[in-house]
């Protein structure tokens, strides 16, 4: 016997395949709290949330510019560049968190002594002008360099601090890599080497996290004070992006990491939550 549905049913039925995905795309080290975000969501409000992370921060502002998701992650703020490529979109950054930027060095290099460097020594290295630890205190071993890919967040919060200004770092032939997981996983791999990497990445078991040592002498390690009053140079805030005012499930989704449950998420994950940057910060 055939049965027949009627066009209520059908629409029933399809509704779950129709619902609303809020899509989220950028930064991998904005992903770890906002992908616990989208976990608790999903279970407390059964939303339909997407997450990815291709092409870090400036992936995240492409995809938010070109309409394909709600929400950008990104770890660096939106330049007159993006702007330029993007006139039609008004780019709105809402501040969740501040994380740091560590130069992470594998375990043979910490144990040989190496625990900080200069803005000038980092220079040197990133032009080859310096290739051989024991040039800045380490054992005769050569330099593996593992540079971030350009344009994410990472690697231009190190070319701002080294260069004054990320446009003016030299081009480079350096191996590259691309998220978080994978440069600690390069650097933990490999003698002699040293990357850039969100702080909270190093796990001073495989992979340390050195110093800055600045003008006066004195080695700033990238840690949570350090971090709040601006002393370590290499922080950076971290942002959720829309285009125009948060609004619908994206606005939803932006008050829940906001709120004090989202802070905490902001703050499990080894960043500084925005709480802690008005308190420590004074």
């Amino acid at each position: 016997m055939r049965t027949w549905m009627t066009f209520g049913a059908i629409l029933a039925i399809a509704a779950p395949v129709l619902a609303d995905i809020l899509k989220i795309n950028g930064s991998t080290t904005v992903n770890l709290p906002t992908a616990e975000a989208a976990e608790i969501l999903r279970a407390e409000k059964a939303m339909t949330i997407q997450i990815d992370t291709q092409g870090g921060s400036a992936g995240g502002i492409s995809a938010l510019g070109d309409g394909q998701v709600q929400i950008g992650m990104s770890s660096k703020h939106i330049t007159e560049q993006d702007k330029l490529k993007y006139p039609s979109v008004d780019f709105v950054e809402t501040h969740i968190g501040e994380d740091a930027v560590a130069m992470i060095v594998s375990k043979d290099v910490w144990e040989a002594g190496v625990r900080s460097l200069t803005r000038e020594q980092l220079a040197d290295i990133y032009e080859g002008k310096i290739t051989n630890w024991k040039d800045v205190g380490g054992a005769d071993r050569r330099i593996a360099f593992f540079n971030k890919e350009p344009g994410r967040g990472t690697w231009e919060v190190f070319a701002h601090f080294v260069y004054g200004n990320a446009r003016k770092a030299p081009p480079v032939s350096f191996p590259e890599v691309g998220g978080n997981e994978e440069a600690r996983n390069k650097v933990a791999g490999t003698r002699g080497a040293l990357s850039q990497l969100s702080s909270n990445w190093a796990d001073g078991k495989q992979v340390f996290a050195l110093s800055i040592k600045n003008d006066a002498g004195e080695e700033v390690a990238p840690l949570a004070a350090n971090i709040a009053n601006r002393k370590y140079p290499m922080s950076r805030p971290l942002f959720l992006l829309t285009n125009g005012a948060p609004s619908g499930d994206a606005k939803v989704f932006i008050d829940f990491v906001l709120s004090p449950r989202g802070q905490e998420l902001v703050r499990k994950h080894g960043y500084l939550s925005l709480d802690q940057m008005v308190v420590d910060g004074k």
